[in-house]
C-alpha cells in the first residue's frame, strides 16, 4: 500500500497512541490477585478497627494501643503485595511506582496545610482524584503511604497511624471503584467525584473513631465505651460520640473536599490521566499502512 504516514507518526512499524484531550480514559482494571490482596488486606483492617466491640469485659485488653504495632507491623507487607498483586493484574511498569511515589509525597505535604483545624484537610481531594485515575489497587497503597509520609513529616506517629493508613486507603481505593471511568470525562464526573469526596470524609472520621473512642472506657458518660456491653448499647453510645465529638471536623473537611474537586478536579484529572498516558499506562499500540 502506498501512501504518506499522517503527520506525528513514525513512517513504518507501530506507534502508541493517546486519546484526545478531553476523550475518555481506559479504566485500570482489577485482577483476581488484586482483588485477593485488597480483600485480605480491608478484612484486616475490619477486624482492627472493630474488635474491641466485641471483646469480653474481662479480657484486659480492650483499648487499640496494644495491637497497633502488630497491625502496623502487618499493614507494611500487605502494601507491598497489593503493589506486586496490581503490576501483575495490570502490566504497570516502574513508571507506575515513581508516579505513586510523586503523588504520595504530594499528598504527604498537603496535610499540614491545614494541620487538621476544624476539619480542613486539602489532602482528601487529591486522593479522590489519584485513586480515580490510578485504580483501587494503587488508590489503596497510595492513600496509606501518603499517611505514613504525613506523620513523618508532621511527627504525627502514634497508635493511631497504621488506623489512619488503613482508613485513608479505603478512601483513596473507594474512588478507583465509582464506575464510569471510562467514559469522557466532565462535568458529571466532577460532580460525582465532590460527592464521593463528602462522603468518604465523613466516613473516615467515623472509622477513626473506632480507634479513639476506646480510650474512654470507665468514664461517666453516655458516650463512652463499655467493654463486654452488649452490641447494641456499644453502638449507640458510638453513635453518640460520633455526633458529640467529630462531627464538627468531619463536615467541614466534607465541604473543603467538595469544593476542592468542583474547582479544581477537571485540570487536576487530566494532568494525572496524561502523566499516566505518558508513562505508557496500557497504552495501546496501533499499526499503520505506509
Amino acid at each position: 500500500m502506498s501512501g504518506t504516514a499522517p503527520s506525528g507518526t513514525a513512517p513504518n512499524g507501530p506507534h502508541r497512541t493517546e486519546p484526545e484531550h478531553g476523550g475518555g480514559t481506559k479504566a485500570i482494571r482489577l485482577g483476581p490477585r488484586s482483588v485477593a490482596a485488597l480483600a485480605l488486606v480491608s478484612a484486616i483492617g475490619v477486624v482492627a478497627f472493630g474488635w474491641p466491640l466485641f471483646a469480653p469485659g474481662d479480657s484486659g485488653i480492650t483499648t487499640h494501643a496494644a495491637d497497633a504495632p502488630w497491625l502496623f507491623a502487618a499493614l507494611l507487607p500487605l502494601l507491598l503485595a497489593v503493589v506486586v498483586a496490581t503490576i501483575a493484574d495490570t502490566g504497570l511498569d516502574a513508571k507506575a511506582v515513581a508516579m505513586l511515589g510523586v503523588l504520595a509525597a504530594a499528598g504527604a505535604a498537603l496535610r499540614p496545610l491545614g494541620a487538621g483545624t476544624a476539619g480542613i484537610e486539602p489532602m482528601f481531594f487529591l486522593m479522590v482524584l489519584s485513586g480515580r485515575v490510578l485504580g483501587p489497587g494503587f488508590g489503596f497503597v497510595l492513600g496509606a503511604v501518603s499517611m505514613f509520609a504525613s506523620a513523618l513529616l508532621t511527627g504525627g506517629v502514634g497508635p493511631w497511624m497504621p488506623f489512619q493508613m488503613l482508613a485513608m486507603g479505603w478512601v483513596a481505593m473507594g474512588a478507583g471503584l465509582l464506575p464510569g471511568a471510562a467514559r469522557p470525562p466532565g462535568r458529571a464526573e466532577s460532580l460525582l467525584l465532590a460527592g464521593y469526596g463528602a462522603v468518604a470524609s465523613v466516613a473516615y472520621g467515623t472509622v477513626m473513631n473506632l480507634q479513639g473512642w476506646t480510650l474512654m472506657q470507665g468514664m461517666a458518660s453516655g458516650i463512652s465505651y463499655v467493654p463486654g456491653d452488649p452490641l447494641g448499647e456499644n453502638l449507640a453510645r458510638f453513635v453518640a460520640y460520633c455526633l458529640a465529638t467529630s462531627l464538627g471536623w468531619d463536615l467541614p473537611r466534607a465541604l473543603v473536599t467538595m469544593v476542592l474537586t468542583l474547582t479544581l478536579g477537571n485540570p487536576i484529572l487530566k494532568a494525572l490521566r496524561r502523566a499516566t498516558r505518558r508513562a505508557a499506562f496500557e497504552a495501546p499500540v496501533a499499526f499503520e499502512d505506509r
